[in-house]
This record gives C-alpha cells, structure tokens and sequence, in this order.
C-alpha cells in the first residue's frame, strides 16, 4: 500500500435527520442523500443499532472527534450559538494555546447526540497548504479526526501497517490545553499526526494523554456515539479493522 487516504468520517445516531439538520445549520453542510459534505470532506450518518452510554471524556479511548477548520472563530461561534441543542467540552470559550503547541486556536464540543467536535483556527502565519486557499462561511471542511489511545508507539504501528506516514509529533501541555480538553490544569497530551495519501484531508491525530491518564472506555459497536473511519484500501479490498484502542475502521475498495 503507497499510502492511505481517509475517504470520510461516519457518525452513529439515533436520530440521523435531526444531525444532518445540525450540520446543515452550524457548519453550512450540504445535504447529500443520509449524508453529507463539508467543503470536500465526506461525513456519512447511519442509524445507531445500540443504546448509548455517557459520552466518553477527552483522555477516555472511545474519545473520537472531527476538527472543523474555521477562517474566523468569532464568526464560527456566533453561527453556532444561534443553534440549539449542542454542549461545550472546553470550559472557557475558544483557546488560543502556545506557540510551543501549535499556536492554534480551537474550542472543543458537542453535537446534540454527543459526537465530539472541534473548531480549529490556524494561525494567519501557519495555515497549512492545503487550507491555504479554502473559501467557507466560516466553516472551511474537516481537517482531521482525532483518536484517544492508550499507548502511542501501539497505535503508530498499527496505522503505519495500514499505510499512514508519521508525519509530527509534539506535547501540548498546561491550563489552556486543560480548559480545551474540558480537563484539569495540569493537562498533558502528547499529539502524534499521521499523514494521508497525497496530504489530503481529513487526516488522522493520536491524542495519547500523559496527565490525567488515558482510561480505556471504548465506544460500543453501534451505539450512538461510535464513529468509523472511512478508508480507501488496497486494489480488491474491503471490509473493517478495530484499532487496538477499539476505533473502528471501514475500507472501500481501491482502484487497480
């Protein structure tokens, strides 16, 4: 395999219509069958099978969620104030974190069943290529999907096995990481980027937590909070992996 690429991310949920109406309205999704696009990224909504649990913490292994890229986070928060039914996971508003961490501001929450979602503000000096000359209002498309996992030289392994490149790695620490994440002020992360196929969006983030500890609490199959990625696989495959953290995996087919 030359490299893997991230077709798309898809959501459980109990009540699909009322999710892609959220999307729609807070991020200006476009409707697309039971799915949607934001700019070019591919996000798919099926009915969950299981009943769902309490939503997993930040350092909790079945935490999974989507970064939304934003050209401009004052004008991103007030579309998403004027929608109902989400929750914040960060505990102060939008955070600008440190230089040392990026130097991005970003603002952690929830969609009205609970999925994680993150808006993500680069910094005018450091917006990556690929964002470069995105155009949105405010909402650009999604730039990763970020996984908690207990060991990070286990799942660098394993994704690499699948065809990702190790592309950074870098510790985000301190109060504004601990407000993001909706944790203490003694907060640690380590944050591993695993690149795709050609540099494309979304690509995948390892989120392994030094402070508080990563707790194992992974998603249920089909519950209204298990989130698969969707992969483009090798020539004649198809089919799903579970990392070994539990984050499921779905791989359509590639081309000969």
């Amino acid at each position: 395999m030359t490299g893997a690429e991230i077709l798309g991310v898809r959501l459980a949920c109990r009540d699909v219509a009322a999710v892609r109406a959220f999307w729609v309205t807070a991020f200006g999704a476009v409707a697309d069958g039971e799915g949607l696009h934001l700019g070019p990224q591919r996000l798919d909504l099926v009915a969950a099978i299981e009943a769902g649990g309490a939503p997993p913490l930040s350092n909790e292994t079945g935490f999974q969620h989507c970064a939304i890229v934003v050209s401009r986070m004052d004008e991103a928060m007030r579309q998403l104030d004027a929608t109902t039914g989400w929750s914040p996971i960060s505990k102060a508003g939008p955070e600008r974190l440190p230089a040392a961490s990026g130097g991005v501001t970003a603002f952690k929450f929830r969609d009205p069943e609970g999925h994680p979602l993150e808006f993500l503000e680069f910094p005018a000096d450091r917006v990556p290529d690929i964002w470069a000359g995105a155009r949105g209002s405010p909402c650009l498309g999604i730039d990763h999907s970020a996984i908690a996992v207990a060991d990070a030289e286990r799942s660098i392994a394993f994704y690499r096995q699948l065809g990702f490149r190790l592309a950074s790695r870098q510790e985000n620490r301190g109060a504004e990481q601990g407000r993001l994440d909706g944790l203490g002020p003694d907060t640690a992360v380590e944050v591993v980027t695993l690149s795709c196929r050609g540099g494309s969006a979304p690509h995948l983030e390892l989120l392994s937590y030094r402070r508080p500890e990563p707790s194992p609490r992974p998603a249920p199959d089909g519950s209204p909070l298990a989130t698969v990625l969707v992969c483009r696989g090798r020539a004649g495959d198809a089919g799903s992996l579970v990392d070994p953290d539990g984050h499921r995996l779905a791989f359509e087919p590639d081309h000969p």
